[in-house]
This record gives structure tokens, C-alpha cells and sequence, in this order.
């Protein structure tokens, strides 16, 4: 009885020693300087989309993620660490970028993610990089003309696990039953496989879905403002601080603009004018 309770008392011992290191540690966590962890590594680790072409596309020739997001982490990490800075990429989705960034696998989320009062109470948003809004994709020839079409008995509208799109579309199309999907390359699929009416999702992430699928087309314009902004995690207000000052220094000099006439110049009904700053 008495090696039972020795071995009990062991085990509860063990048990408090874990639980004050997973406590010793998330508090280390919090106290994280990621500005000057990254000064002094002269990386920053950026959460980009691999699925999206435009903004961030994995390219399976090279294994490169690219795209227009991708170009301007690389340009805001020269802004904040010097000409030897370095922009490390790792992939996220709607779903995974929130729990990467809070467990600090990354420094900042630049992911088409738009900027919402909920999510702000989770992470702090630097002012918008890319100024969105909400549409929908359908097959050419579909008699869906607009997101209000979607309110016709039996329509299924295509989303995207973690998007606040999903959220949106219930309230313009409320009679629309809504299919989610893990990722934009499922939810395409899904879309022309014939189990969705239309897909729906920010402006910029359809655009590139048109321009590789020429069968589909965007539709009915914009009936949201979705803007985009980089996601830091709570309490590093220096590093958010730098994201913002990079930013305005990146506009300024016209290298923002450059990258919009390099990934979006050639894409149909976009507007040029109204993306520059």
C-alpha cells in the first residue's frame, strides 16, 4: 500500500513540474521582443497563402511560394532589417494562421486576411495593405448574375473554412445553403465538379482563379469592403509599429505600386488606378 501511495505522490510530483514549465514557458512567450529577435536573426517569418494565385501560389517547378503578398513581405522585411534582410515563408490557411501565429511558429500573418472587429480582439492589424471586397464566382453562362441570385431555392454557395466570407454571404444571401471547404484549390473543385452554384471569397483570390480556370468568371461586382492588413500577435507593439512605417516607406517610393502593375496589370476588370496608392 505504502510503494501505491509513493507512486501516486510520484506521479502528482511529476504532474505539478509539467504543468509550472508549461506555465514558466507560455509566460516567456508573452514577454517575446519579436522586433529585435528578428534584428538580430535578420529574418522575419511571414504566414502566407500557397493556394492563391496573385497573392501567394506555390510554384511547383522551383517549390517557391509567390505572389504579390510574398513580394511585399520580402520588400517591408528589407524596410525593417536592412538590405541583408531575409523573408522566411511558411504556409498557412484561414484556419491555421491564427494558431501559428499566436504559438510564435511565425512573426506576422500577410495572408488575404481582412481586417475585422472580431479578429482584432485576437491580433493587432497594421492599416490595410490591399483593399478588397467581397464577390462571387460562377461558371460561364450560370444564371447567377449577382450575389442576390444566390437567394433561388436549392443554391449552394462554395467557402472556405475560417473566411469571414462564409459569415458575409449568409447575410446577402440567406436562403443560399453554404458548402465549406478546407482551401480555395478544394472549393474550386467543388465548383466545377458541380457541387456549388457559385464560390465566394474576396475579389483579388477570384480574379486569380479566373485567369487560370477561362471557363468562370466574377460577377456582380463587390458588396463588401474587405481590407486587408499584416497580423502580429498582441503585445509586440514595436514590431507592429516598424510593419507600419515599412509600409508607408514601401508606398512612398513607388515600389508598392510596382507590384501591383506586376501581378495585377493583365488581370480583366481590374481596377489599377483605384489600387494604387
Amino acid at each position: 500500500m505504502k510503494k501505491i501511495l509513493s507512486k501516486i505522490g510520484l506521479m502528482i510530483a511529476l504532474l505539478v513540474m509539467v504543468v509550472s514549465l508549461g506555465a514558466c514557458s507560455k509566460s516567456s512567450g508573452a514577454k517575446r521582443d519579436v522586433l529585435k529577435e528578428d534584428q538580430q536573426s535578420k529574418t522575419i517569418t511571414w504566414g502566407v497563402k500557397a493556394d492563391t494565385k496573385l497573392f501567394g501560389l506555390m510554384d511547383v517547378k522551383d517549390n517557391q511560394i509567390k505572389g504579390f503578398e510574398v513580394d511585399l513581405a520580402k520588400a517591408l522585411t528589407k524596410q525593417i532589417i536592412g538590405k541583408k534582410g531575409k523573408a522566411r515563408f511558411i504556409q498557412v490557411t484561414s484556419q491555421t494562421r491564427m494558431p501559428l501565429l499566436a504559438n510564435g511558429n511565425i512573426d506576422a500573418i500577410m495572408a488575404t486576411m481582412t481586417i475585422t472587429p472580431q479578429r482584432a480582439k485576437q491580433v493587432d492589424f497594421t492599416r490595410s495593405y490591399f483593399d478588397a471586397g467581397q464577390a462571387i464566382l460562377v461558371k460561364n453562362g450560370s444564371p447567377i448574375k449577382n450575389v442576390r441570385d444566390l437567394n433561388h431555392k436549392g443554391a449552394v454557395v462554395l467557402g472556405v473554412v475560417g473566411s469571414n466570407s462564409v459569415q458575409n454571404i449568409k447575410k446577402f444571401a440567406p436562403k443560399a445553403r453554404v458548402l465549406q471547404l478546407s482551401d480555395y484549390s478544394q472549393a474550386l473543385t467543388a465548383l466545377k465538379s458541380g457541387q456549388g452554384d457559385a464560390l465566394t471569397t474576396d475579389n483579388g483570390i477570384l480574379y486569380g482563379m479566373s485567369i487560370e480556370n477561362p471557363g468562370y468568371s466574377v460577377v456582380g461586382g463587390t458588396f463588401t469592403n474587405e481590407p486587408y492588413g499584416i497580423a502580429t500577435a498582441k503585445g509586440q507593439r514595436p514590431f507592429h509599429n516598424a510593419l507600419n512605417h515599412a509600409l508607408t516607406k514601401v508606398e512612398d517610393s513607388g515600389q508598392y505600386n510596382k507590384l501591383i502593375y506586376k501581378w495585377f496589370h493583365n488581370v480583366r476588370g481590374f481596377d489599377m488606378k483605384g489600387a494604387e496608392r
